[in-house]
C-alpha cells in the first residue's frame, strides 16, 4: 500500500536520493527542506528549516498525519575538539540532533494517536566509530543513536516502528557542504591533515546514496523492518570491532586508519 511519508532534507545527498526511490515506489510524499528540490514531480514540497520551531510545526499542520516520517537533514563540521568554535559545534547540534528532535514531537502526537506509523532516523557509522577531527559531527550521531533506541522502546506500545539507518562514507552532494574551515592553521599539524586528505580520499571512493535509499525504503515497507540497517564501507568492521574487541583496541584501529 502506498504510504503518506514526510521526509527532511529532501533537497541533496541522501534524503534527495530516498525521495526519488520512494516516489518511484508510488508513495506519497510531503519533501521538506530549505529549498525547493527540482524534477521531483508528483511529490509536495513543503517549505522547513528544522532549526525552526515555528517552520517546523507550521510544515507538519500541512502535511497532516503521515504514515511515516524520515529524518535526512544533517550536516558536517570538520576540525579538532579544542579549535571548533562553540557556535559552530551548537549549530551542527541544532540542525543534527534537535531538529530531528523538533520534527519528532511535531508529528508524534498525531502517529501516536492514530496507533500506526514508521520513523526513521539516519545517523552514521561514526556514531559508533568516532572519527579524529570530526568528533562534533560523530557525538551528533552518537546522539542520534541513543536517540532512536530511547524512542523505538517508548513508541513501540502505540502501533510505532523506529528504525536508525547507519551509513559509512557515502558519496553524495552532503559531502560539498562539509565545512572543512577547521585544518586552517591548526596546531594539531600534520595529524588533521592526515585525517582531512582521509576522510576526503574515502568519500570519493565511496558508493552513491542509492544504497541507503534502499534501506530506509526497506525499513518503511518490510513487514517486519530492523531496528538498525548497517551499511556501505566500513559497517562490517565496526560491527565486529564493537563487539569483539576492547575500547583501547578500537581507538588503535581509528588511529591507525585516519592518523
Amino acid at each position: 500500500m502506498p504510504l503518506s511519508i514526510l521526509l527532511t532534507g529532501a533537497s541533496s545527498g541522501i534524503g534527495r536520493a530516498a525521495a526519488e526511490r520512494l516516489l518511484r515506489g508510488g508513495h506519497r510524499l510531503h519533501l521538506c527542506s530549505r529549498t525547493e528540490p527540482t524534477g521531483l514531480d508528483g511529490a509536495a514540497w513543503i517549505r522547513m528549516n528544522v532549526d525552526d520551531d515555528a517552520s517546523v510545526e507550521a510544515a507538519a499542520r500541512i502535511a497532516g498525519v503521515p504514515d511515516a516520517v524520515v529524518c535526512c537533514a544533517g550536516f558536517a563540521i570538520f576540525g579538532s575538539v579544542e579549535e571548533v568554535p562553540l557556535d559552530r559545534a551548537r549549530a551542527l547540534f541544532e540542525t543534527n540532533l534537535f531538529g530531528t528532535l523538533r520534527v519528532l514531537r511535531a508529528v508524534l502526537p498525531g502517529m501516536r494517536r492514530a496507533g500506526r506509523g514508521r520513523i526513521v532516523l539516519v545517523g552514521s557509522l561514526a556514531g559508533r566509530a568516532p572519527i579524529p577531527f570530526q568528533a562534533h559531527y560523530s557525538a551528533s550521531k552518537a546522539a542520534i543513536d541513543a536517540l532512536a533506541q530511547s524512542l523505538h522502546n517508548e513508541v513501540g506500545p502505540f502501533g510505532l516502528h523506529v528504525s536508525l539507518i547507519e551509513p559509512g562514507d557515502i558519496r553524495t552532494a552532503f559531502n560539498d557542504h562539509t565545512d572543512w574551515r577547521g585544518s586552517a592553521g591548526s596546531a594539531y599539524g600534520g595529524a588533521v591533515q592526515s585525517a582531512e586528505a582521509t576522510i576526503r580520499r574515502t568519500l570519493q571512493e565511496a558508493p552513491g546514496p542509492d544504497l541507503v535509499a534502499q534501506a530506509i525504503e526497506h525499513a518503511l515497507t518490510a513487514p517486519r523492518p530492523r531496528f538498525r540497517y548497517s551499511l556501505g564501507p566500513g559497517a562490517r568492521e565496526v560491527g565486529w570491532a564493537r563487539r569483539l574487541l576492547s575500547d583501547q583496541a578500537c581507538l588503535r584501529l581509528l588511529r591507525k586508519h585516519f592518523l
